[in-house]
Formats: C-alpha cells, structure tokens, sequence
C-alpha cells in the first residue's frame, strides 16, 4: 500500500484532519527562503509534532542554509524525519545522516530525477517533485511520471513522488511511479479565498488518502 504525507501542515486543526485521514506521515515546514503560506517557526512546529500520536511519521520540511542549520532545527523539533530541499551537495548530505538522529529525505527536481542517483546511497529516502528557481517545493505542478518511473525503478531508495498531485491525479501517478509514498500540499488546500492561505480542506485530504491507498500497484514477485 502506497504511504501518505500531507505536507505544509499549520495548525491543530489541519494536523487532526490528516491524521483522522489515515495519512502515514506529516510535514512541517520551517526555515526556507522563500514566501510560503505553509511556512512555520520552529516554536509552532514544537507545538505541533508533540501533538502527532504513535505510528504517525513527523517531517520537518526545510531548505537550511547549512547542514548545520539543519541538525540545529532537528534538535529542536525532534522529528521523526527531515526533508531537505536545494541545492546541498553529497559530502553535506552525509554529514546530516551521520549527525542527526532522525531519518533523511533529499528532495530531487523532477526536471533531473537522475540526480537521484547521487544521493542513493546517502538519503534514507528520495522525493522527487516539481522544484522552483530557488529550489523549493509546492508549486503545484505536475511532472513526467513515466520518467520518474524509469529512474525509481534503478534506485535502492524508496521513492517518495511530489507535485501536482490531487485527488484526481494520485490513482494514476500511484499507477505510473509505483512510489513508496506520496506527498500532498497546495493539492488538497481550501479553494475559497475567505479561507486563510495554505489552510487543508478536511475533505480533500480525505479523498486523497484514501485514493492514494487504494490506487493499485504491480504485484512484486
């Protein structure tokens, strides 16, 4: 079964939406240098990750300036993992894994998913999205699956695919990447301008969950 993060997580009452959704695993957002509705301080993302329960996955989503910047937000957010976007080099990455205590997801463009293999021996997990200039996720756009497949399919990492994604969309890229996971922000957000931005609809975040779950995958031998 294919795993769920809801990502750009900023309140209580988004966080118990994803959760009583099923979503295996949730992303908070701190530290990037970027405009972002989803973006939080490392106080509010304290808060929050001590509200998660067992067996749901915490992710601090971040673009450190430093890899030690980086161990600094995970000693104080304590999450279960830590999702690094831009542009960090190998040598950096191995420094993190070896430093924190939490799992590691380097964030891949999707324009260059055989950048992947640089990092495979390195991450803990690979998500390839659709990036901006700066490097930064939740542009909402969607990418080449079929591609992305290829490269998933040569890589000992699980591979968690980003971008674009909806309720409408996950079955088939479920289908295309057979990803480990899948991860959802501006997807599932509220539509009506009245709401605050980057605030989750409960049901979307329903319907993408249980869609992604039960999107089916081939069979492994």
């Amino acid at each position: 079964m294919t795993r769920v993060k809801i990502c750009g997580l900023t309140s209580r009452e988004d966080l118990r939406a994803a959760i009583d959704a099923g979503a295996d695993a949730v992303g908070l957002l701190v530290d990037v240098p970027v405009d972002s509705p989803r973006e939080i301080d490392t106080q509010r993302a304290v808060e929050l990750a001590d509200a998660v329960p067992p067996f749901v996955t915490t992710v601090l989503v971040t673009m450190p300036e430093t890899p030690e910047r980086a161990v600094e937000l995970v000693e104080a957010v304590e999450p279960d993992a830590v999702q690094v976007h831009g542009d960090i080099g190998a040598g950096d990455l191995a420094y993190l894994t070896a430093t924190v205590s939490a799992q590691v997801l380097k964030v891949v463009d999707a324009a260059d998913p055989e950048a992947a293999r640089r990092y495979d021996d390195l991450a803990d997990g690979l998500l390839v999205d659709s990036v901006d200039d700066d490097g930064a996720g939740g542009t909402g756009r969607t990418h080449d699956w079929e591609r992305t497949a290829e490269v998933a399919a040569t890589l000992d990492s699980p591979v968690i695919l980003a971008g674009g994604l909806t309720p409408g969309n996950v079955a088939d890229a479920v289908r295309a990447v057979e990803p480990f996971g899948v991860d959802v922000a501006s997807g599932v957000e509220a539509a009506d301008p009245a709401d605050v931005a980057g605030r989750k609809d409960p049901d979307a975040v329903a319907e993408f969950v249980a869609t992604a779950k039960r999107a089916r995958t081939t069979p492994t031998p």
